[in-house]
């Protein structure tokens, strides 16, 4: 009967005596934990302030070398892309194609019948250094091969400011600086035709302020060779042409946007040559010296839900221009040909305007569907001497463009149009374009 209660008592006095020593065991393994962490963080430390004092390699080879750095840096560097585009047009047969009314504008890319192969452009653009980006579009169809855009731009300066030198599309009005595959349409509006024969560039330079306020403010200011129409390449000392640009835009809410325009050309030509029908309908050959002057007003208006486009949009555009020329006009003698012009050369005054206006509405993800109305006025001509020669037309130019395109990616576009073309005073003429855009390689995005 006693041998539990000693039992107990034994254990009863056993209990205290283990739970000190585990206690005592815990504090023996914390205090030895922290010794070896803060030998561990005073390790580190020391290891960190070695690092602070010594020079990092690469940074020291970099230092020593910038300029070999920066050239292995963009050694592979720019975004090259190479745009094909061709076409089948449905046409008339109709041997020479021209605005009525107006002086014919140079090296317009007419469009033949059937199956053809439009301009293929090869871009190149990429930034040169800290200081400077370059663009590139070089544009080729058979034996033909133009330089569209070379120029260097700016990129700190500050303050808004950017200068650009080489040959780009000048900053006038707003479709001025889109290339074909950007176009909204398988075709260049009637009022850029009758102005540039597509669009204006030049050879100079163009200085470009952006204000920094809430409400988008642009001003530029060109100098150049003015070598384009309505310019000639005069070979002279100086610039040939003038242009200055302001837009301003902004946004309207969340699904709202838009931009206006106003810009200026001034171009000087000399023997600048045109053909066009005499009285007797016989080809006379002209040539104008003189100044030129035009005025482009441009409004843009985009909407898309909460400002989200992918699935739905909508874009608006519209351009005004009128041009005046000033000078004297010369019509070759063609009477040999049985043509009425004698050689005389006498005063050239014209004053002329037009506009487009168009809407494109992508009413599900990758198609859209837009119209196309132009016109233009062949306002008041006086050819002097040379009325007895070459008739005035009153006759304004129009043209109704339906068109619908599908694109699979953001990389290519189908495209099927419709005109009604009534440019030509004695013709009317139902148009049938289809037309497929492909971009191959790194395209940027276009501007607004």
């Amino acid at each position: 009967m006693l041998r539990p209660a000693i039992l107990a008592t034994a254990l009863a006095a056993a209990f205290p005596v283990s739970a000190d020593a585990d206690l005592d065991a815990l504090r023996a393994e914390l205090k030895e934990m922290k010794s070896t962490y803060e030998a561990r963080i005073r390790a580190l430390e020391a290891r960190l302030q070695q690092a602070e004092a010594a020079p990092a390699p690469i940074a020291a080879q970099a230092d020593a070398s910038p300029q070999q750095s920066t050239a292995a840096g963009n050694r592979f560097n720019p975004d090259i892309s190479l745009i094909l585009q061709g076409k089948y047009a449905h046409l008339d047969d109709i041997e020479h194609r021209q605005i009525s009314g107006f002086l014919p504008a140079g090296h317009g890319h007419g469009t033949p019948r059937g199956f053809s192969l439009d301009h293929t452009e090869l871009v190149m653009s990429a930034s040169i250094d800290p200081y400077f980006r370059g663009y590139f579009n070089l544009a080729l169809l058979d034996e033909e091969v133009a330089i569209e855009e070379a120029w260097f731009q700016t990129t700190a300066l500050g303050h808004g400011v950017s200068l650009k030198g080489g040959r780009f599309l000048s900053g006038l009005g707003y479709q001025n600086q889109q290339h074909p595959h950007a176009w909204d349409f398988a075709d260049n509006a009637l009022m850029y035709r009758a102005l540039f024969g597509e669009a204006y560039g030049n050879d100079g330079v163009q200085l470009k302020w952006v204000a920094p306020t809430d409400l988008f403010m642009e001003f530029g200011v060109e100098a150049g060779r003015g070598a384009g129409f309505p310019g000639t390449d005069r070979d002279r000392n100086g610039a040939g042409s003038y242009a200055l640009f302001g837009h301003l835009g902004g946004d309207a809410g969340a699904s709202h946007s838009w931009r206006a325009g106003l810009s200026y050309l001034h171009s000087k030509a000399h023997e600048r040559d045109s053909e066009l029908e005499d009285i007797d309908g016989m080809h006379a050959k002209t040539l104008f010296s003189g100044k030129s002057t035009t005025w482009v007003a441009d409004l843009v208006w985009k909407w898309a839900p909460d400002g989200n486009a992918a699935e739905r949009n909508f874009k608006f555009a519209a351009e005004y221009f009128r041009r005046s020329e000033r000078g004297s006009l010369l019509c070759e003698d063609n009477t040999g040909a049985g043509g009425a012009c004698d050689g005389s050369d006498d005063a050239y005054r014209s004053r002329q305007s037009g506009f487009y206006a168009q809407g494109v509405y992508q009413f599900m993800p990758r198609w859209r569907t837009g119209y196309r109305y132009d016109r233009l006025d062949p306002g008041t001509v006086d050819f002097g001497a040379n009325s007895a020669f070459l008739p005035v037309s009153e006759y304004k130019p129009a043209r109704h463009s339906l068109m619908l395109d599908y694109s699979p990616s953001e990389f290519s576009r189908l495209r099927l149009q419709y005109s009604q073309d009534k440019s030509m005073e004695n013709a009317r003429e139902n148009q049938w374009l289809v037309q497929y855009i492909h971009s191959l390689g790194a395209h940027g995005a276009h501007a607004f």
